[in-house]
């Protein structure tokens, strides 16, 4: 490709010189002059001595190849041979050996330097080992897990259990476990973390092993390691499941170079010195003009530099570029010359718009370099920038940080090269998201968080709960200092970390620069084709670690992306004032179903899209005039769905994931630049495992089936007579301009981000927060006993101070670290963001209920998206930021209120975990009296229609949720009820850590005061006295329910109790005292919902001329006494399971189920009128089991009337006095009393019965009805609960038309 002295160069068909040019060439630039010129750019090498210009050679273009050529011969010949493999074995190129070197499964990345471990414990080892001198290989460390990582010689061998360092003759440092290993191991070095660079050192010299974290040495590790002939060492790692780490053996700069030690790989010594020489020669053209009126060389400043048509200027730059260009594909060179050339370009501060230069050279590369040149170029610099960027150590002001970015930012400024990344690198070769992460240092110390904030501070007040209480009014003059001396530090990192945040949002905006269309396609239209993919590949992999973008960047991009869209929708506000603003941005109805976006396998609220289309595709005709054609929609063969599973299952755990023909691209978890991971290593088979079919193939279905990399601007924006991807716009929807179009796909991957990780990653980081809360209870708790601990045991003193300090360190850590993570995660503005994503998501919502039918295309993540984002805002970024200061957010809570009481139970949704998740937001939502209030205040019919849904019967569908819903509307008026926690479990700590997300809003939500509705009890009053039919059918399912749960729980405690007496050593499993502990629960929260209709429709039971009003009483009856019978037997089962105070068995306990029970009880038999009352006393004491010793228990007498005079402390509700009020007291021995004197006359009027008289199925009534047609004869409660369920007799199986009364006629 060089040029040999006159002759035209072949790159670009530049035609340099020739004789036939020369006069032309010559008359550009005066000869003298355009040899000083050439002189001045490539002046002769030092050992030719600094000729003097009047004796120096004429220099011209003809003769400047020649004179470069020779230029850079003489680096060749002075550049030292020194052979530097000398003390090494292997290949030149040192990458970890795929081919024998590694035990049990592993992922590699195609350049060989990327590994993930894939099974238990995974090792493989390099190409090259060492046998004498002094060595290092770097290690970044992608996850923070289980890896042992060092060296080790050819005789090691290793297995699913014994790793690097297991061996006698392998050495390991394990930064996870802070530990080294050679067989034994003891304690050695700092914990590493995601993001750091572990250094191996080796002298085999001196016989030592060292190793280096971020620079830093840790010291000798290892000494008197065995060396001499035969023994010869390789760098080897070790990693568990899903570790990941990049190796660099000397293929890049080593990022911490430790002086007299070389890299495995040596570096290319020639080509650099080349490189540097090119690089100087660069820089002087670019420094240097040529005045052609004064006739003389000129020195100007190179950030002014233009490229303009001078063809003397660029023919020297051309010439330059020849040599220059080839050198540029190599990763070594564009790291360590070109990158760092640009930086320091950027080195001088201000905007990345006052340094042109960087665009003029990018002008220059594309003009002289060949476009494969440019493409690598480009390519390997933007993973230089990446791995830098991605691994630099954290430093106060970001600086590292920010200096890579600005970079990306110039480079993505030009509109070519931005174009090129976009289409090939920036998505499909590197994982660009990392551009936007901003790592969380574990490290407080050397992230310099010590000088940003010097002063600490933490909650110090707790109320008797634990529950931090924040009253400024009670703060010291000390803890207000430090307060405000720890949020002014907040403050400062804040502001530093706001840098870095705009640098990021910038080179986004760029991303999403719609106006470019010079070159081509805007770089908009390719980066939304490029992230819908991306989407796709983290919405059909989950669980796959390979492919997964980890939560924790997902979170940074989602809060810069909606930031740039922001930005660009308020803009296109502006230019067109017509259309909405972003405060009230929505995804459009038709995006859901008009086929424009693809939502992959993603589940709509109706099911399928398949069957959707099907069954929808009159109404897609009617309301949205779009016409399906039936030869699209083909049903979905058996074989076909077999296979996908097949394909499914076998492509998840593999490392070549098919895309639609190509390969995946590599781990996020290792190296996150380097190539394809198409290498899978199993010891059981090496192989290339793809799959038979693509993952995601394209709907069959859709309006116009178009691949996502097919689409253009055109289909997106859409054109004169083409909505785009509004396509197909529903009556109903305003014919409104509401945005870009691309902006609003852009938007609906916003949200599926939230979806896929985001939330979950905001549950995570709560941790540190709450740790903080811990240690700050446990330091106060230890300064307390300090105060109380006794002079005389200064023992006890001692170790009580040791306990203290470490306490302090530890929040002192913590607090800076909590100070990091809410400047990056939970501030003010990412609060906004979240907020912001709620309405968007309510309003979408919205509008797509309003078509109808065509709702159920909507996909279920848009209302997963509303409920977990209103708990994070909720659960997450309070304290530190209050919800109520949100903009218009009661009105938000309203409208969200109205979403989940209508769609909770909306025939349209068929998804039973939709489902689900929706009536737990609603059961956590009525938990908190602000958002109680805003159900409350939804329009009436709204309410009313939830209420009627609450109440239907509790057969066939999910009934626990809806009973707690109902339970916390009365909790609060209910018997005893006003507790915010149990008696018994005040000292408890909620176990709700772990829960996902809405069961941990459930389980936070049950330890809120009670709010009771009174507005929503009295609508499901008036539904109850309405619809008899209703009442009778809800109530049956209530009573069938209490019946189950409690005769499970009885049936579990006696599975426990028979284990806990068996004299061996056993132990109940969890899971079956944690169901024990359910059905107890159901069965209170059952009892509860039976008061609170006793209390509001006590004519449900009591008002016989209801048609089943007898037949709920006596079954009421019956279940009141078997609960009662149960519990308050003396020394019964339940007292015996209660006292072993079992983990799981915390919420059992006498207080709660007797409280509910004696709530109906009081309700029937005192609190009603006098009829209601006769008639409840009746049914309750003609219930065969009925004991009236169970209701003296209740006050803690005995059958006697006394208080039983045992040792062992007896239930009375007389010791709740913070519970009970006098009122109920004295309402429950009332009861007592008139329960006593109706049992006496029951005893003394019955008369006997013959056994001939008693109904045949119970023996507990007398015979009371008879059946037609049949005669036969029952109690009237058997039958009236037979009829219930089916109409046969019991006795002859023909079918009952009518039951009369049955009296026994006198014997004559």
């Amino acid at each position: 490709m060089s040029s040999k002295g006159g002759t035209a160069l072949s790159r670009r068909n530049y035609r340099l010189a020739s004789d036939t040019d020369k006069p032309k060439v010559t008359g550009i630039v005066n000869e003298k002059l355009l040899s000083d010129y050439l002189h001045h750019v490539f002046p002769a090498s030092s050992k030719q001595g600094p000729a003097s210009a009047a004796y120096r050679k004429t220099l011209t273009l003809q003769d400047l190849g020649a004179h470069l050529e020779k230029l850079l011969a003489e680096d060749n010949a002075t550049e030292d041979g020194r052979d530097q493999t000398e003390g090494s074995l292997g290949p030149s190129t040192v990458v970890l050996d795929h081919s024998s070197g590694f035990e049990g499964l592993l992922f590699v990345d195609d350049d060989l330097l990327g590994v993930i471990g894939h099974s238990n414990f995974s090792s493989i080892r390099a190409t090259t080992c060492v046998y004498k001198g002094k060595w290092v290989y770097e290690v970044l460390i992608s996850s923070q897990g289980l890896m042992q990582i060092g060296w080790c010689t050819l005789n090691c061998r290793f297995n699913q259990e014994e790793g690097v360092g297991d061996t006698p003759d392998s050495y390991a440092y394990d930064g996870n476990r802070v530990r080294k290993w050679n067989v034994t191991t003891t304690n050695y070095g700092k914990s590493w973390a995601a993001g750091d660079i572990v250094s191996c050192l080796i002298d085999l010299d001196e016989g030592t092993i060292t190793f280096c974290l971020n620079g830093q040495s840790l010291g000798v590790a290892f000494s008197n390691i065995k060396t001499g002939p035969g023994v010869a060492y390789f760098p080897a790692i070790s990693l568990s499941f899903k570790e990941s780490v990049a190796f660099n053996f000397g293929s890049r700069p080593l990022r911490y170079p430790v002086e007299g030690y070389l890299p495995l790989q040596s570096p290319p010594t020639a080509d650099l010195i080349k490189a540097h020489r090119l690089l100087g020669y660069l820089k002087t053209v670019l420094s240097t003009s040529i005045d052609m009126q004064e006739e003389k060389i000129v020195e100007k400043d190179s950030s002014v530099w233009q490229l303009h048509g001078d063809p003397t200027i660029l023919v020297t730059l051309a010439h330059i570029f020849n040599h220059f260009a080839p050198l540029m594909c190599k990763v070594y060179l564009v790291e360590d010359v070109l990158m760092n050339f640009l930086l320091s370009i950027l080195e001088g501060g201000g905007s990345v718009d006052e340094h042109p230069l960087i665009q003029q050279l990018m002008d220059l590369f594309w003009l002289l370099m060949e476009d494969y040149e440019v493409r690598e170029c480009l390519k390997q610099l933007m993973m230089s920038l990446l791995r830098a960027y991605r691994f630099s150590p954290i430093i106060p002001d970001l600086g590292f940080q920010i200096h890579y970015l600005r970079l990306t930012s110039a480079i993505l400024r030009h509109e070519k090269s931005r174009k090129y990344l976009l289409s090939n690198v920036l998505f499909d070769v590197l994982r660009s998201v990392v551009f936007f992460y901003i790592k969380t240092p574990l490290r407080v110390k050397e992230a310099g968080l010590e000088e940003l904030i010097p002063t600490t501070w933490w909650p110090t007040r707790f109320d008797k709960e634990g529950k931090d209480e924040r009253d400024p009014r009670e703060e010291t003059a000390d803890e207000r200092l430090r307060r405000r001396a720890y949020e002014r530090g907040c403050q400062r990192l804040k502001k530093r970390i706001e840098v870095v945040e705009e640098l990021q949002v910038q080179i986004l905006r760029l991303m999403l620069n719609n106006k470019d269309k010079g070159t081509g396609e805007a770089s908009r239209y390719i980066f939304l084709n490029k992230f819908r993919k991306f989407l796709q590949e983290n919405a059909s992999n989950r669980g796959n670690p390979t492919v997964l973008c980890p939560s924790e960047y997902m979170v940074c991009f989602l809060h810069r992306l909606i930031t740039a869209i922001r930005s660009y929708w308020d803009e296109g506000k502006r230019k067109s004032p017509g259309s909405i603003s972003s405060e009230d941005a929505y995804v459009p109805p038709q995006l859901f179903y008009n086929g424009k976006v693809d939502y992959f396998d993603l589940q709509r609220l109706g099911g399928l899209l398949s069957h959707l289309k099907k069954t929808l595709k009159d109404d897609l005709a009617a309301k949205a005039n779009i016409i399906i054609d039936p030869a699209e929609i083909q049903a979905v063969s058996m074989d076909d769905l077999d296979e996908n599973e097949e394909t499914g299952a076998a492509q998840r755990p593999s490392g070549a994931v098919a895309m639609g023909g190509a390969l995946a691209r590599p781990s996020w978890l290792s190296s996150p630049t380097l190539g394809r991971a198409n290498r899978f290593l199993s010891t059981a088979a090496v192989s290339l495992m793809t799959p038979r079919r693509p993952l995601a193939p394209p709907e069959k279905v859709k309006v116009r089936t178009l691949a996502v990399e097919q689409r253009t601007e055109e289909d997106i924006e859409g054109s004169h007579g083409n909505d785009g991807l509004l396509l197909g716009r529903p009556f109903e929807e305003p014919d409104q301009p509401i945005t870009e179009k691309s902006l609003l796909e852009i938007l609906d991957g916003v949200v599926m981000i939230y979806n896929l990780s985001v939330h979950q990653q905001l549950g995570k980081m709560v941790v540190v927060s709450d740790d903080v809360h811990e240690y700050a209870v446990a330091l106060k708790d230890t300064e307390e006993k300090i105060a109380r601990c006794p002079s005389r045991r200064p023992d006890i003193l001692e170790e009580l101070q040791k306990s203290q300090k470490v306490f302090a360190e530890k929040l002192n850590h913590l607090s800076r670290r909590l100070a990091w993570i809410n400047a990056t995660i939970y501030s003010k503005e990412k609060m906004l963001d979240v907020y912001w994503l709620l309405r968007v998501c309510i309003q979408t919502i919205e509008h797509s209920d309003g078509t109808g039918s065509l709702f159920a295309f909507m996909p279920e993540f848009y209302l997963n998206v509303a409920m977990n984002s209103y708990s994070a805002l909720k659960n997450y970024f309070s304290p530190s930021n209050c919800m109520e200061e949100l903009p218009g957010y009661e009105d938000t809570l309203i409208q969200l209120a109205a979403i989940l009481a209508k769609h909770f139970a909306d025939p349209r949704i068929v998804g039973t975990d939709i489902k689900d998740s929706l009536m737990q937001a609603l059961a956590s939502y009525v938990c908190y009296p602000q958002s109680l209030r805003a159900v409350e205040r939804i329009p009436e019919e709204q309410r009313m229609a939830m209420m009627k849904n609450l109440l239907a019967p509790y057969e066939q569908r999910p009934w626990a949720q809806t009973n707690w819903i109902l339970v916390r509307l009365w909790r609060g008026c209910g018997f005893g009820y006003r507790y915010t926690r149990l008696p018994h479990l005040l000292k408890t700590k909620p176990e709700d850590a772990n829960l996902p997300s809405l069961q941990r809003d459930l389980s936070i939500a049950s330890f809120q005061k009670p709010c009771p509705s009174l507005l929503l009890q009295r609508h499901m009053a008036e539904l109850l006295i309405q619809d008899r039919d209703m009442a009778a059918s809800f109530l049956n399912s209530v009573l069938n329910q209490l019946n189950w749960a409690f005769s499970e729980f009885i049936g579990m405690i006696q599975e426990i109790q028979q284990a806990a007496e068996r004299p061996e050593r056993n132990f109940v499993d969890t899971r079956q005292l944690k169901v024990c502990s359910t059905c107890f629960d159901l069965s209170v929260s059952l009892l509860r919902v039976l008061e609170m209709t006793i209390t509001l429709v006590p004519e449900i039971f009591l008002d016989w001329t209801r048609p089943s009003a007898e037949l709920l009483l006596r079954r009421l009856a019956q279940l009141l006494n078997q609960v009662l019978n149960r519990v308050t037997a003396e020394r019964n089962l339940f007292d015996r399971v209660v006292n072993l105070r079992l983990p799981g068995l915390e919420s059992v306990d006498h207080y709660p189920i007797l409280v509910a029970v004696t709530g109906i009880l009081v309700r029937i038999l005192v609190d009603s009128n006098k009829q209601g009352v006769s008639r409840a006393a009746s049914v309750l004491l003609s219930d065969p089991c009925f004991q009236l010793r169970s209701i003296q228990y209740l006050l803690g007498e005995g059958e006697s009337g006394s208080s039983t005079a045992t040792d062992r402390k007896h239930f009375s509700l007389h010791t709740y006095t913070d519970y009970i009020s006098t009122e109920e007291e004295q309402k429950v021995e009332q009861m007592l009393t008139f329960l006593t004197e109706e049992s006496k006359q029951a005893a003394a009027s019955t008369a006997p019965t013959s056994e001939d008289d008693l109904c045949p199925i119970c023996y507990a009534h007398s015979i009371s009805a008879i059946f037609k047609p049949c005669s036969h004869k029952s109690c009237k409660a058997c039958i009236n609960q037979h009829l219930m369920n089916n109409k046969d007799c019991f006795f002859c199986k023909a079918t009952i038309t009518g039951v009369d009364d049955y009296t026994k006629p006198f014997a004559s």
